[in-house]
């Protein structure tokens, strides 16, 4: 496919089937956070490398999204299910709108290059994982508040307490840092496993 047949696909916007491949590598990639995340989140002393665990797994599915449909919207589909999701369980809104967010970002991000930029997707997915830390994020801001606002959704006061007491302020540099690096890591592994199909999408450097 030449450049300009790539910009005016990526004009034309997403398709049925579009739609359909993004939907299908959305729940993969949601189905991956759950997986090697959400064992955090179980555990009140580890609930804050919660987004270090998400990051993980997803990087591969994540990049191999963007290289089957490279356009606008597939990363923003991603961050609102993950936003559905918590909304549904009862977590914190600040992951929730933060997955929003960071997925809008990572979307203009990779489409800076056109979706055909390996380094500029890998990218892409650390934004994403950032989203992640919306929740612990809200806590540090204001934990008095953060508290309250989970004691009323249902949260155990006993995890609360053990929480509380495992947090440090060197607690938030690890989860931010910790994400950065194995959504990084998750990316470079991705995109070596993933170098044919890249190749066939006319995915670079």
């Amino acid at each position: 496919m030449s450049k300009q047949e790539q910009i005016s696909n990526q004009k034309k916007g997403l398709a049925v089937k579009d739609l359909i491949i993004a939907g299908v590598f959305s729940a993969i990639i949601f189905i991956c956070i759950n997986i090697s995340g959400g064992i955090f989140c179980v555990m009140p002393a580890l609930t804050f490398y919660y987004p270090v665990g998400a990051a993980l797994l997803a990087g591969p599915v994540y990049l191999l999204m963007l290289a089957k449909v490279p356009k606008h919207g597939p990363a923003v589909i991603a961050g609102i299910l993950m936003a559905v999701f918590i909304f549904a369980t009862g977590m914190h809104w600040a992951m929730a709108v933060a997955y929003i967010i960071e997925s809008i970002i990572a979307d203009i991000i990779a489409g800076l290059t056109g979706f055909r930029s390996k380094k500029m997707n890998i990218v892409s997915y650390i934004i994403f994982c950032l989203g992640g830390t919306g929740s612990y994020l809200a806590y540090f801001i204001n934990p008095q508040v953060w508290l309250s606002g989970m004691l009323d959704k249902g949260t155990p006061q006993e995890y609360l307490d053990t929480m509380q007491d495992s947090t440090h302020w060197w607690v938030l540099i690890t989860m931010l840092a910790g994400t950065i690096l194995v959504a990084w890591l998750s990316g470079i592994i991705g995109s070596r496993l993933l170098r044919k199909q890249f190749e066939k999408a006319g995915i670079t450097v």
